[in-house]
């Protein structure tokens, strides 16, 4: 099982990027799906998260800028980010919360490679 990310680039300040995360694999059924991100020398936090029913968490610095989505049927979340700053600035990391065909007992969390987003001012 692995999660792909794509998307990230290099925008000015107040410009748009979305992000795609596509989970491949012998997938079993997937909880929640998110997107977190790591600015250099900090820790790794939460920029969204939506759960299979629809409920969805945005970290406190993205509201009203970015939103996050889902399709099911393909196994994607999207994240779309609007009036992007240049404190946006980071790697962003596709969270998957899974259960995998030859364990489907344990929701487990397996992480995407990061794509990067860099915000120019």
């Amino acid at each position: 099982v692995q999660l792909q990310a794509f998307g990230g680039g290099l925008v000015q300040a107040g410009g748009s990027l979305r992000l795609s995360c596509v989970a491949s694999g012998s997938v079993f059924s997937i909880n929640t799906m998110g997107w977190y991100y790591e600015a250099p020398g900090a820790q790794r936090e939460k920029v969204a998260i939506i759960r299979r029913d629809g409920e969805i968490e945005y970290g406190d610095s993205v509201k009203g800028r970015f939103t996050i989505s889902r399709d099911n049927a393909k196994n994607a979340v999207y994240l779309q980010m609007n009036d992007l700053k240049p404190e946006d600035t980071a790697v962003y990391y596709c969270l998957g919360i899974m259960k995998t065909d030859s364990d489907n007992r344990y929701w487990r969390n397996y992480w995407g490679q990061g794509t990067e987003v860099t915000v120019s001012s």
